[in-house]
Formats: structure tokens, sequence, C-alpha cells
């Protein structure tokens, strides 16, 4: 079902009870073609804030937030990566450079260690896309360059974020171990000469 909602809250400390509702973000009805989860900020080269979404349907979506109240501006709506309705989901944008990444998942998770998440990524100069793969396959087309996969004890790594640390970009994801234990996974990101993410 895709009858999903995004809210805000805000709160002067983040402390237990100091929370205030300031209203629906985005939301998706069954007669929609996306799904409202799985929401990502980033505010772009010249201070203007952006919402990815989305989850399997049509695909990862984006909308542009007021900075002022934190809630939906205007009525653009930007298609930036898609799989035909197949597995994707959980978007999340780092810009490094002249460059915008889109990093998504890719396939099942949450089946334990028979997880197949995969953390994908592709790229842009421009905030709202088009974003391509390292072989110029655009997102909205099923492209992706894959950045982490399973492997060895490490299954479905997904769900994952960027940020940049004093020294390295981080690429954070949670993960199973053949148990089907749950686990944070933690790793520095490295950037081959072309400027392509890769697990260092």
């Amino acid at each position: 079902m895709n009858r999903s909602a995004i809210f805000l809250a805000t709160s002067p400390t983040g402390d237990p009870g100091t929370w205030t509702h300031r209203g629906t973000v985005v939301e998706s009805s069954t007669s929609d073609d996306f799904n409202a989860i799985d929401p990502a900020l980033v505010v772009d080269a010249d201070g203007r804030w952006w919402l990815s979404f989305g989850s399997f349907w049509s695909g990862i979506k984006m909308i542009r937030l007021d900075p002022q109240s934190g809630l939906r501006s205007g009525t653009a709506f930007h298609s930036v990566a898609g799989r035909g309705g197949g597995a994707i989901e959980a978007p999340t944008i780092h810009r490094r450079g002249d460059y915008y990444y889109l990093y998504v998942s890719f396939d099942v998770c949450c089946q334990g260690a028979d997880s197949t998440y995969r953390v994908m990524v592709g790229r842009s100069t421009s905030v709202t896309g088009p974003y391509v793969d390292r072989t110029g396959v655009p997102l909205t087309q099923g492209g992706g360059t894959q950045v982490l996969a399973g492997h060895g004890s490490i299954h479905g790594p997904g769900h994952q974020t960027v940020f940049s640390d004093v020294d390295a970009d981080v690429l954070m994801y949670h993960y199973y171990a053949g148990s089907g234990a749950s686990f944070l996974g933690i790793n520095l990101l490295g950037y081959d000469d072309a400027g392509w993410p890769y697990v260092d």
C-alpha cells in the first residue's frame, strides 16, 4: 500500500515532550503512483532546501521546501530515479564538489540473511537531476552504479546516508549478519579519478 505521509515536527531542544507538530509535508494515496516515505533533506549550493523520498512504485521523487517553515514550497514534483516499479527506495543526496550524488537502495530489505539490499549511486550537476550512473544510464531508467552489496558475512547493506567528516565522506547503513541479527555499518568513502565513490 502507498497510503503514506511525511510530517514535520520541531523542537527547541530535541528532548521528549518538546516536539510540536507543524503539518504534512507530502502525502500519497492509493490513487498515486508514488510512495511518500523515506524522506531525506539536502541543501543545494544556493541554500535552497529539497526533500527526496520514495519507495518502489514510480520511484524516487523530489520537492522543494521552504527553509523558514520546513514545509513544501510550490507544486513542482521531480522524478529523479526509478526501476519501472521495481525495488528502489531510501534516497539520500550528498553534495561534493561540482556534483550531487544520489544514493539509493536496490532490491529487498528486512529478510535477515536473505536480504538482497545494495547501495547504488548516480550523480548530477543539478540537485533535481538528471542523475546518471558511471556508464551514462539515467537513474530514472533503472541506472545505478553499485557502491556496496552483500559480501562474506555482510548481508543486505542499505538504507544508507552519507555525510562529510573532517577527513572523509562517511557511508552509514544497516545490514544483517549470517545469524539474521541486524547491525549498523560505517565505512569511509573514497573517490576514483573520475569522481565516483567507492567503499574505502
